[in-house]
């Protein structure tokens, strides 16, 4: 049978005087394929990667299946291809649904905000930069398309096709991760093909047109959404890390009042309740700060100042019912409590909250967002070792002495810690929503901290 020839997008424009018409129309060709044209290119024809879709008749890329590396060919040229395709609104409904793995809070949630009795599957492509040879900072775009093994039929929920953009590639960089995470999809063994489409490269000798990396095929799982990251996070280290911080906090500040005053049992019991206060403190405060209701207060991520301002207010209100002075109590927890900031820490540098900007500087180590994995800025580390220092030097303050001026230390060593984080946000990755409040916020603490430490002075 006579196959029709094919009609493109450009000959129905030139037909067709009706917007809605040519819609209609080329709605409809891209339906013969099993596809829609993307609103914001109704022409269906944009410059990028080929088409990975096989079809049962098309030559099979032989290569090594599993891992998450790329399969490292010859590399192809770019080419222009109908790549303007994603399903229609009423299909997205019944597809898949892809995540974002960025995280903006600290200590975001561990799934990520979705569905927890769901399951779904993730898939990394890997892009050495260096290979690339770029003259300058780039982008590119991965598209990830998937097939459950075994399926038959065209059940939308044995098949994705999803595309994530990488920007701001720097030259020398050298091997970025990027990961696509899908649920919504049957449970199974799943082959994912994955390619990149790079917006600048240097042209080597003898080629000329511009390079793209190497296609990568992947065996991929599916599996809890909890369970869905990609390399070089592990969300379990957080929480972990986070228990161990607050039993040494406790062990700390028991030590330290026993020293101090010869009671500690008093104080053990709010203690406690400061840090349940505290976590519930440091929820609200990330819905606050990312103007979410309290419908998703379970999965919200918390943020280590609605932590200190609960917690800290908790113990407070807690000296007062025992008798113990407000000031002697709250100095002999900040030794405790910075310290537990230092085991924190590192617990999200590996489970990826907090990451820094990517980094070219012998400094730089490589970690992930859960999304992009790249040599970043080790700013959850460097933030741990402020919190070392701040905790060492309030212990040997305890140790000295009594201190001159109840609750100096602790109004004086929260001061500081807040002005090295305010210097501290620029390395992160996530943009700030606004400039001024951090230039407020930096020099209130700074002010603080002089105060606090001139009072101790004054009245030593």
């Amino acid at each position: 049978m006579n196959r029709p020839a094919a009609t493109t997008p450009a000959a129905v424009t030139s037909a067709v005087g009706d917007p809605q018409e040519l819609t209609r129309l080329t709605s409809a060709l891209a339906a013969r394929e099993g596809r829609a044209v993307t609103s914001a290119h109704p022409s269906g024809f944009v410059a990028g990667p080929a088409p990975l879709t096989r079809r049962p008749n098309d030559p099979v890329e032989t290569g090594p299946s599993g891992g998450e590396g790329p399969h490292r060919g010859a590399p192809v040229p770019t080419i222009i291809t109908p790549a303007g395709v994603m399903p229609t609104p009423a299909a997205r409904a019944r597809e898949a649904t892809v995540q974002a793995v960025a995280v903006a809070g600290c200590a975001e949630k561990l799934a990520d905000g979705l569905p927890g009795d769901a399951v779904g599957l993730a898939a990394t492509y890997w892009l050495d930069v260096d290979e690339l040879a770029l003259v300058s900072t780039t982008s590119a775009t991965v598209r990830f398309v998937g097939r459950r093994v075994g399926a038959d039929g065209d059940d939308p929920k044995d098949r994705f096709d999803r595309t994530e953009q990488l920007d701001g590639l720097l030259p020398g960089s050298g091997r970025v991760s990027i990961t696509t995470k899908v649920v919504g999809v049957r449970p199974g063994q799943w082959q994912v093909t994955a390619s990149a489409a790079v917006g600048d490269t240097a042209r080597p000798a003898g080629v000329a047109t511009r390079i793209r990396p190497a296609v990568a095929r992947l065996t991929a799982l599916t599996r809890p959404v909890a369970l869905l990251h990609g390399p070089g996070v592990r969300p379990w280290v957080w929480p972990v890390l986070v228990l161990l911080g607050v039993l040494v906090a406790l062990a700390t500040q028991a030590l330290l009042l026993q020293r101090g005053t010869g009671q500690w049992g008093s104080a053990a019991g709010f203690s406690v309740a400061a840090v349940v206060v505290g976590y519930l403190a440091a929820k609200i405060w990330y819905l606050v700060l990312h103007r979410q209701g309290l419908r998703k207060f379970v999965a919200a991520g918390t943020c280590i100042q609605g932590f200190l301002l609960g917690g800290f207010g908790t113990l407070g209100l807690g000296s007062l019912l025992v008798g113990t002075p407000v000031g002697v109590l709250l100095d002999a927890t900040t030794p405790g409590v910075f310290l537990a900031m230092t085991m924190g820490r590192p617990g999200c540098f590996l489970g990826g909250c907090c990451a820094g900007r990517p980094t070219l500087s012998r400094w730089g180590l490589w970690s992930s967002d859960r999304r992009i994995g790249v040599r970043r800025i080790p700013v959850q580390l460097l933030e741990a070792a402020i919190s070392l220092l701040i905790a060492v030097a309030a212990l040997a303050l305890v140790l000295a002495g009594r201190l001159p001026l109840p609750g100096a230390l602790f109004v004086g060593a929260l001061a500081i810690y807040t002005v090295a984080r305010q210097l501290l946000f620029p390395l992160r990755g996530e943009p700030r929503r606004t400039s001024a409040g951090r230039l407020l916020t930096l020099a209130a603490a700074a002010l603080v901290a002089v105060l606090a430490v001139l009072g101790s002075l004054l009245a030593a």
